[in-house]
């Protein structure tokens, strides 16, 4: 059964007459999303005509469709879910009005794409998952900053980036996922110091990157699993030993 009078409809005398829209199945004023998405899909040069709508859901879903240049203007449009598709689809140099909107996942969608060079601009926002994308693609020498950031999910992200060279940094991190992502890539002097960690996981972690006689020390190490691991590695070098003989 429809749920909109197609009388009130301005396609009602051409689409609907032609067959080419149904309030069933494939309608613009439609209360489902699913019926208004197969209109915009289908008609996408009728998108342009509803960017208008008081309705935030057709406003959205006719955004999807219409041409980049005609959301312009969406960048202050009421709604975040607009909003939202416009950080999707508008070209990356015309991102900057999106930069502090107050919606988070807005903020997200802008650093997934904007240039890489522009990224320090949200290095400081206020919401830890927009950092995290910071920290996934600022280059190598920026992530320093980000080493010091206060949410533990944003110092994980730098701790996968950073150069091995550069994870003394974080060994000694106040949470024990920072330290043990540090340790399974330090190299062998941070991963020797990481051996005292208080934290045996961030131990069991730093056994593959540390030297051999560092490892020997862990035999005594009281958490079994340590132990264990020293042992793999103490027979893991042996091998290799004889084998470079």
């Amino acid at each position: 059964m429809a749920d909109v009078p197609c009388a009130g409809c301005r396609h009602a005398a051409s689409l609907r007459v032609r067959g080419d829209c149904d309030p069933a199945e494939t309608c613009a004023l439609a209360v489902s999303g699913r019926r208004m998405e197969r209109f915009f899909r289908r008609h996408r040069g009728e998108a342009v005509a509803w960017l208008g709508d008081a309705h935030w859901e057709r406003r959205a879903i006719a955004a999807r469709y219409a041409p980049p240049d005609a959301i312009r203007h969406l960048v202050a449009d009421r709604d975040e879910v607009v909003r939202r598709v416009v950080a999707v689809r508008l070209p990356e140099d015309m991102l900057e009005a999106l930069m502090g909107d107050p919606d988070r996942e807005v903020r997200v969608a802008v650093a997934l794409r904007i240039a890489i060079e522009r990224l320090p601009a949200l290095i400081d926002d206020p919401d830890y998952m927009v950092r995290v994308v910071v920290a996934r693609r600022l280059p190598h020498g920026r992530l320093p900053r980000l080493a010091r950031d206060p949410e533990r999910e944003v110092r994980k992200t730098v701790a996968r980036r950073l150069p091995a060279f550069a994870l003394g940094r974080l060994c000694h991190d106040p949470e024990p996922e920072v330290r043990r992502i540090a340790a399974a890539r330090a190299l062998e002097d941070d991963a020797e110091v990481m051996l005292g960690d208080p934290d045996w996981t961030v131990r069991l972690a730093a056994l593959a990157r540390a030297p051999r006689d560092a490892a020997r020390r862990l035999l005594a190490d009281p958490e079994a699993e340590v132990r264990q691991g020293a042992w793999q590695r103490l027979q893991h070098l042996a091998v290799a030993q004889k084998a470079e003989r």
